[in-house]
Protein backbone atom coordinates (compact mmCIF):
# COMPACT_ATOMS: atom_id res chain seq x y z
CA UNK A 1 0.00 0.00 0.00
CA UNK A 2 3.26 2.14 0.81
CA UNK A 3 4.25 1.48 -2.47
CA UNK A 4 0.76 2.42 -4.77
CA UNK A 5 0.57 5.31 -2.62
CA UNK A 6 3.95 6.68 -3.37
CA UNK A 7 3.68 5.74 -6.74
CA UNK A 8 0.42 8.04 -7.14
CA UNK A 9 2.62 11.40 -5.22
CA UNK A 10 0.40 11.47 -1.85
CA UNK A 11 1.31 13.90 0.21
CA UNK A 12 3.68 12.32 3.17
CA UNK A 13 0.90 13.68 5.40
CA UNK A 14 -2.03 11.56 3.43
CA UNK A 15 0.33 8.17 2.87
CA UNK A 16 0.97 8.70 7.36
CA UNK A 17 -3.03 8.66 7.86
CA UNK A 18 -4.18 6.16 4.99
CA UNK A 19 -1.45 3.71 6.38
CA UNK A 20 -3.07 4.28 10.02
CA UNK A 21 -6.43 3.91 9.27
CA UNK A 22 -6.34 0.74 7.52
CA UNK A 23 -3.78 -0.49 10.14
CA UNK A 24 -6.29 0.15 12.76
CA UNK A 25 -9.08 -1.48 11.15
CA UNK A 26 -6.76 -4.64 10.67
CA UNK A 27 -6.40 -4.07 14.26
CA UNK A 28 -9.93 -4.16 15.19
CA UNK A 29 -10.62 -7.65 13.84
CA UNK A 30 -7.09 -8.67 14.77
CA UNK A 31 -6.94 -10.01 10.99
CA UNK A 32 -4.59 -9.02 7.80
CA UNK A 33 -7.05 -6.81 5.99
CA UNK A 34 -6.49 -8.49 2.69
CA UNK A 35 -8.70 -11.12 4.47
CA UNK A 36 -11.14 -9.16 5.49
CA UNK A 37 -14.29 -9.01 3.29
CA UNK A 38 -17.32 -6.74 2.41
CA UNK A 39 -19.36 -7.74 5.95
CA UNK A 40 -16.21 -6.99 7.71
CA UNK A 41 -15.96 -3.54 5.96
CA UNK A 42 -19.38 -2.86 7.01
CA UNK A 43 -19.65 -4.03 10.66
CA UNK A 44 -16.35 -1.20 10.75
CA UNK A 45 -18.37 1.67 9.39
CA UNK A 46 -21.31 0.88 11.76
CA UNK A 47 -18.71 0.76 14.23
CA UNK A 48 -17.00 3.82 13.49
CA UNK A 49 -20.63 5.42 13.33
CA UNK A 50 -22.55 4.12 15.93
CA UNK A 51 -19.84 3.32 18.79
CA UNK A 52 -17.25 5.89 17.87
CA UNK A 53 -19.28 8.49 16.81
CA UNK A 54 -16.44 10.26 14.47
CA UNK A 55 -17.03 13.63 12.89
CA UNK A 56 -17.66 13.22 9.41
CA UNK A 57 -14.22 14.54 8.10
CA UNK A 58 -12.62 12.05 9.87
CA UNK A 59 -15.00 9.63 8.92
CA UNK A 60 -14.40 10.15 5.61
CA UNK A 61 -10.33 9.96 5.84
CA UNK A 62 -10.95 6.07 6.81
CA UNK A 63 -13.33 5.51 3.74
CA UNK A 64 -10.72 7.36 1.56
CA UNK A 65 -7.99 4.98 3.01
CA UNK A 66 -10.30 1.57 2.85
CA UNK A 67 -11.03 2.61 -0.75
CA UNK A 68 -7.59 3.06 -1.37
CA UNK A 69 -6.61 -0.28 -0.12
CA UNK A 70 -9.03 -2.27 -1.40
CA UNK A 71 -9.06 -1.04 -5.26
CA UNK A 72 -5.62 0.17 -5.62
CA UNK A 73 -3.40 -1.32 -3.50
CA UNK A 74 -5.89 -5.26 -3.95
CA UNK A 75 -6.86 -4.48 -6.67
CA UNK A 76 -10.91 -5.66 -6.04
CA UNK A 77 -12.51 -2.09 -7.29
CA UNK A 78 -15.95 -4.49 -7.10
CA UNK A 79 -15.51 -4.13 -3.27
CA UNK A 80 -15.95 -0.07 -3.84
CA UNK A 81 -19.90 -0.40 -3.96
CA UNK A 82 -19.31 -1.88 -0.46
CA UNK A 83 -17.05 1.17 0.79
CA UNK A 84 -19.77 3.87 0.10
CA UNK A 85 -18.82 7.99 1.17
CA UNK A 86 -20.78 8.87 3.31
CA UNK A 87 -23.33 12.19 2.90
CA UNK A 88 -21.75 15.63 3.53
CA UNK A 89 -23.53 17.44 6.46
CA UNK A 90 -24.18 20.80 4.68
CA UNK A 91 -23.32 23.58 7.86
CA UNK A 92 -22.18 27.16 7.17
CA UNK A 93 -19.42 28.08 8.34
CA UNK A 94 -18.89 29.93 11.24
CA UNK A 95 -17.66 33.97 10.16
CA UNK A 96 -15.66 36.23 12.73
CA UNK A 97 -16.42 40.23 12.17
CA UNK A 98 -13.32 41.95 10.91
CA UNK A 99 -13.84 43.36 14.78
CA UNK A 100 -13.26 39.58 16.54
CA UNK A 101 -10.43 39.21 14.14
CA UNK A 102 -9.06 42.23 14.88
CA UNK A 103 -9.19 40.86 18.83
CA UNK A 104 -7.56 37.26 18.16
CA UNK A 105 -4.84 38.98 15.88
CA UNK A 106 -3.76 41.48 18.73
CA UNK A 107 -4.57 39.88 22.47
CA UNK A 108 -1.24 36.50 22.25
CA UNK A 109 1.56 37.77 24.40
CA UNK A 110 3.66 36.63 21.98
CA UNK A 111 5.35 38.19 18.89
CA UNK A 112 5.11 34.77 17.43
CA UNK A 113 1.87 33.97 18.01
CA UNK A 114 0.72 37.51 16.43
CA UNK A 115 2.76 36.96 13.43
CA UNK A 116 1.53 33.81 12.59
CA UNK A 117 -2.52 34.09 13.50
CA UNK A 118 -1.98 37.09 11.17
CA UNK A 119 -0.35 35.19 8.20
CA UNK A 120 -3.07 32.98 8.14
CA UNK A 121 -5.73 35.40 8.10
CA UNK A 122 -4.39 37.90 5.96
CA UNK A 123 -3.10 35.53 3.17
CA UNK A 124 -6.17 32.80 3.83
CA UNK A 125 -4.13 29.89 4.34
CA UNK A 126 -4.76 26.14 5.52
CA UNK A 127 -3.06 25.28 9.18
CA UNK A 128 -0.67 23.07 7.52
CA UNK A 129 0.39 25.41 4.79
CA UNK A 130 0.72 28.69 7.53
CA UNK A 131 2.87 25.84 9.72
CA UNK A 132 5.35 24.85 6.44
CA UNK A 133 6.10 28.12 5.32
CA UNK A 134 10.10 28.66 4.95
CA UNK A 135 11.67 32.27 5.27
CA UNK A 136 12.48 32.15 2.04
CA UNK A 137 8.80 31.92 0.86
CA UNK A 138 8.31 35.68 1.83
CA UNK A 139 9.43 37.83 -0.95
CA UNK A 140 8.36 41.75 0.48
CA UNK A 141 9.69 42.95 -3.05
CA UNK A 142 6.67 41.48 -4.82
CA UNK A 143 4.44 41.49 -1.61
CA UNK A 144 3.90 37.85 -2.41
CA UNK A 145 4.00 34.40 -0.34
CA UNK A 146 4.25 31.53 -1.75
CA UNK A 147 2.66 28.19 -0.68
CA UNK A 148 4.31 25.01 -1.63
CA UNK A 149 2.13 21.61 -2.08
CA UNK A 150 -1.12 22.73 -0.47
CA UNK A 151 -4.07 20.88 -0.83
CA UNK A 152 -4.09 18.81 -3.86
CA UNK A 153 0.01 19.40 -3.80
CA UNK A 154 -0.26 22.59 -5.51
CA UNK A 155 2.00 26.04 -5.75
CA UNK A 156 0.52 29.00 -5.42
CA UNK A 157 1.36 32.92 -4.93
CA UNK A 158 -0.79 34.71 -2.55
CA UNK A 159 -1.08 38.35 -1.43
CA UNK A 160 0.89 40.22 1.64
CA UNK A 161 -0.35 43.13 2.91
CA UNK A 162 1.78 46.18 4.48
CA UNK A 163 0.71 45.34 7.69
CA UNK A 164 1.41 41.52 7.58
CA UNK A 165 4.80 42.57 5.85
CA UNK A 166 5.98 44.79 8.57
CA UNK A 167 4.39 42.64 11.62
CA UNK A 168 6.30 39.63 9.88
CA UNK A 169 9.65 41.92 9.72
CA UNK A 170 9.56 42.59 13.48
CA UNK A 171 9.20 39.30 13.73
CA UNK A 172 12.12 38.17 12.24
CA UNK A 173 14.33 40.97 13.79
CA UNK A 174 13.41 39.30 17.43
CA UNK A 175 13.28 35.68 16.55
CA UNK A 176 15.37 35.07 13.86
CA UNK A 177 14.36 31.82 12.21
CA UNK A 178 16.74 30.29 9.76
CA UNK A 179 14.68 27.77 7.90
CA UNK A 180 11.01 27.73 8.84
CA UNK A 181 9.24 30.66 9.42
CA UNK A 182 7.65 29.44 12.43
CA UNK A 183 9.81 26.57 13.94
CA UNK A 184 8.47 24.31 16.69
CA UNK A 185 10.01 22.91 19.49
CA UNK A 186 13.04 22.65 17.27
CA UNK A 187 14.50 24.92 15.33
CA UNK A 188 14.88 22.45 12.36
CA UNK A 189 11.21 21.47 12.64
CA UNK A 190 8.23 23.77 11.52
CA UNK A 191 5.66 23.96 14.12
CA UNK A 192 2.98 21.18 14.48
CA UNK A 193 -1.58 21.48 13.86
CA UNK A 194 -1.61 20.75 17.43
CA UNK A 195 0.51 23.92 18.36
CA UNK A 196 -1.26 26.01 16.09
CA UNK A 197 -4.35 25.20 17.56
CA UNK A 198 -3.35 26.15 20.80
CA UNK A 199 -2.42 28.97 19.80
CA UNK A 200 -5.31 29.56 18.25
CA UNK A 201 -7.64 29.57 20.40
CA UNK A 202 -5.66 30.18 23.63
CA UNK A 203 -5.90 33.48 21.56
CA UNK A 204 -9.69 33.46 21.22
CA UNK A 205 -10.32 33.04 25.12
CA UNK A 206 -8.52 35.99 25.98
CA UNK A 207 -10.71 37.91 23.17
CA UNK A 208 -13.35 36.84 24.75
CA UNK A 209 -15.06 34.78 21.89
CA UNK A 210 -17.43 32.21 22.54
CA UNK A 211 -17.99 31.19 18.92
CA UNK A 212 -16.98 27.69 17.99
CA UNK A 213 -14.34 28.36 15.96
CA UNK A 214 -11.00 26.87 15.05
CA UNK A 215 -8.14 28.46 12.56
CA UNK A 216 -9.79 27.47 9.39
CA UNK A 217 -12.02 30.09 10.40
CA UNK A 218 -9.82 33.12 10.21
CA UNK A 219 -9.20 31.17 6.43
CA UNK A 220 -12.85 31.48 5.95
CA UNK A 221 -13.17 34.96 7.53
CA UNK A 222 -10.52 35.92 5.48
CA UNK A 223 -12.54 34.91 2.00
CA UNK A 224 -15.70 36.34 3.33
CA UNK A 225 -14.06 39.90 4.05
CA UNK A 226 -12.77 39.88 0.49
CA UNK A 227 -15.99 39.42 -0.96
CA UNK A 228 -17.68 42.07 1.30
CA UNK A 229 -15.31 43.94 -0.04
CA UNK A 230 -15.96 43.32 -3.62
CA UNK A 231 -13.14 41.00 -4.76
CA UNK A 232 -14.67 38.92 -7.46
CA UNK A 233 -15.41 35.61 -6.48
CA UNK A 234 -12.60 33.67 -8.96
CA UNK A 235 -10.43 35.83 -7.44
CA UNK A 236 -10.93 34.83 -4.10
CA UNK A 237 -10.70 30.79 -5.07
CA UNK A 238 -7.04 31.30 -6.70
CA UNK A 239 -5.86 33.35 -3.79
CA UNK A 240 -7.52 30.36 -1.47
CA UNK A 241 -5.63 27.58 -3.78
CA UNK A 242 -9.71 26.30 -4.81
CA UNK A 243 -10.19 24.60 -7.78
CA UNK A 244 -13.21 26.26 -9.90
Amino acid sequence: MLEELQRRNYSAGTIRLYLRHVAAFAQHFHCSPDQLRAEDIRRYQLFLIQEKKLAWSSYNQIVCALRFFYAKTLKRAFLLQDIPFPRKEQRLPLILSREEVARILTVPPHLKSRALLMTIYAAGLRRSEAARLRVSDIDSARMTITVHQGKGQKDRVVMQSPVLLDTLRQYWRHTKPKQWLFPGETPDQPISGNDIFMVFHNAVRRAGITKKVSPHSLRHSFATHLLESGTDLRTIQILMGIAA
